[in-house]
């Protein structure tokens, strides 16, 4: 693959300067651009409202509206859900915790 010079201009204090120059000269270019795609999403998320980083504000997501009867049936029907977490992208470790909540709501909320 051809590799082309890219320059850009930006306006940066002589501290934001050093630490740009810093990561281009230290980062192979696959990791810059993995970091500014990165970035790029997660100012798109925070932007559009619905970023919600982390493995509890998904487990809480799918588990603070449940009454005990929803719990009851989503354990009930859990292989379903897993089915359902899964195309959601959620991992294996993910939906166990769902489904630890889940019990906690259908046996102590009778």
């Amino acid at each position: 693959m051809d590799s082309k010079p890219f320059t850009f201009r930006l306006q940066l204090t002589k501290t934001q300067q050093k630490e740009v120059q810093t990561y281009l000269e230290s980062l192979s270019i696959g990791m810059i651009l993995f970091g500014l795609r990165f970035a790029y999403k997660r100012e798109r998320a925070i932007s559009g409202g619905y970023l919600m980083p982390g493995r509890k504000s998904i487990v809480k997501k799918e588990t603070v509206m449940l009454n005990h009867t929803q719990a009851g049936w989503r354990l009930n029907n859990w292989k379903a859900m897993i089915r359902s977490y899964r195309d959601k992208g959620y991992s294996y470790p993910t939906i166990s915790r769902i489904k630890k909540e889940i019990r906690v709501i259908a046996y102590n909320n009778k």
